[in-house]
């Protein structure tokens, strides 16, 4: 709500003269603008009022005349006199028509307003239903005006304090991965390692003494010794013992007893690998059997003769070495 007093040429002999009327127009402004309002929630209540009445005759399948309540005299007289002192556009209100004795059937006459039902030919329009009480048109509201409050905004504070952080949000997914790189430069040379182990084992021994079959199995004990690195052959039980894995080379060569039968085994562990076998004969002869063999570490290699269930034996005469038992190591396993 402005002044309208910006443009008049204000002398200092007439300036309180002047200060009086711009505050006069100002409440004069404030006056009929409050005016204004209070007549638009009258309006707004009649319009509340029409559209219940509405769906009450909706509702029940007899629509009544909506129930608009007229504007007492005095409304009537404050409406006229605001009217034709302030605005021209404004009209006095009419007699309802709905109330109208053109509008009443004359069978109906006598009915209370809340359950007459009006029937017409041309039926007004709903803007003139809901302001009846106006003139043929209803009246244009006047623009409220407006507060720029572009011109009430303070100047910009400070800048307020840092806030804490947040919460960390989930991890996102992987990216992809990216282009390789340039070769990098070549590196120093590093120190000489340790020499390459070599491992060995081998072992040759031999027996001067015949050996007759029992009721019970016997051990190959040998008596003459060839080879035996590191000691990995015991003389006192006749067995090899394994201290590097790896595959061995085994051979076992002894010679039979004419009329007699030779039945032997090289073993390993308590398992049976081979046997050496030859039929009772008229004549003496050499006999051999080998076998290749993985062994693992702590595995034992030996020579059994079989029980006596026939005559069993193998010859020598006390002085020449005809029995033999020989192995070695062909590839460790710490070479794979």
């Amino acid at each position: 709500m402005g002044c309208n007093c910006q443009n008049v040429q204000i002398k200092p002999s007439n300036r309180r003269k002047e200060r009086s009327f711009c505050t006069l127009s100002i409440d004069i402004e404030v006056a009929m603008w409050l005016k204004m309002n209070v007549q638009f929630a009258f309006l707004l209540t009649i319009e509340v009022s029409v559209f219940m009445n509405g769906i009450d005759g909706f509702l029940t399948g007899t629509p009544p005349v909506p129930q608009i309540d007229q504007p007492t005299d005095e409304q009537k007289k404050e409406e006229h006199s605001y009217t034709s002192d302030t605005e021209s556009d404004l009209y006095e209100p009419k007699q309802d028509w709905l109330r109208t004795e053109a509008n009443q059937p004359e069978s109906e006459a006598t009915e209370t307003r809340t359950t007459q039902c009006v029937r017409c030919c041309v039926r007004p329009s709903r803007r003139k239903q809901r302001y009846h009480h106006y003139n043929e048109d209803p009246p244009e509201f006047q623009v409220i005006p407006q507060i720029n409050l572009t011109i009430l905004k303070g100047e910009k504070g400070d800048r307020g304090p840092r806030g804490s952080y947040g919460k960390n949000g989930k991890s996102g997914l992987p990216g992809t991965r990216g282009p390789e790189g340039l070769k990098g430069a070549k590196g120093q040379i590093g120190k000489f390692g340790e020499p390459c182990k070599m491992y060995y084992a081998a072992f040759s021994v031999g027996r001067k003494k015949e050996l007759h079959s029992n009721n019970y199995y016997q051990t190959l004990v040998f008596d003459t010794t060839y080879v035996n690195l590191y000691d990995q052959f015991n003389m006192f039980t006749g067995r090899f013992y394994c201290y590097i894995p790896g595959i061995y080379h085994f051979i076992l060569n002894v010679h039979t007893w004419n009329q007699k039968e030779t039945y032997m085994h090289i073993m390993k562990n308590d398992e049976e690998l081979v046997i050496l076998y030859a039929q009772p004969s008229d004549r003496s002869i050499m006999q051999s059997q080998s076998i290749m063999v993985d062994l693992k570490q702590d595995d034992e290699v030996w020579v059994r003769l079989f029980k006596g269930e026939r005559e069993n034996a193998i010859f020598s005469d006390g002085f020449d070495t005809y029995i033999t038992f020989n192995g070695y190591l062909i590839k460790p396993n710490s070479e794979n």
